[in-house]
């Protein structure tokens, strides 16, 4: 896991402090409040390798087995094209999004995905699912 001083700007690209943004998400001391806020929260886990928190904000139904990150890029930035739903009163909200990334190998890329979400019956928003679109 990298080590962020409380100085550093959050892996979510909010331009927030990382102790100010998803690191209290990470240490369970609050929930997402939003689909989106749990969205950043988990691109900032997959920066951060947080395995745990990765499988415990996926919902249920559809949360693999087991997770393995060593084979993941290194995450460089997160840009949120749209939102649908997914506020405080909804059950069901929608983000698409685009993940940088860079490979062992230097190679750049860029990953497309419109992420589903859905409240739980405690009012957490948990991941349900994802389809990578094609750039």
């Amino acid at each position: 896991m990298l080590n962020l001083n409380n100085k550093m700007n959050c892996p979510c690209g909010s331009g927030v402090r990382y102790r100010d943004c998803c690191q209290p998400l990470h240490e369970n001391k609050h929930s997402a409040k939003r689909a989106e806020q749990l969205m950043r929260s988990r691109f900032s886990a997959f920066v951060l390798k947080l395995h745990d928190y990765l499988l415990q904000t996926w919902c249920d139904k559809t949360r693999p087995d087991r997770l393995d990150l060593n084979d993941q890029p290194e995450w460089l930035k997160l840009t949120i094209w749209r939102n649908e739903g997914g506020e405080m009163l909804d059950q069901t909200g929608q983000v698409e999004f685009s993940a940088f990334y860079r490979l062992a190998n230097g190679k750049m890329g860029e990953m497309r995905e419109l992420s589903n979400f859905e409240r739980k019956l405690n009012g957490q928003w948990c991941y349900k699912n994802g389809v990578v679109k094609d750039l």
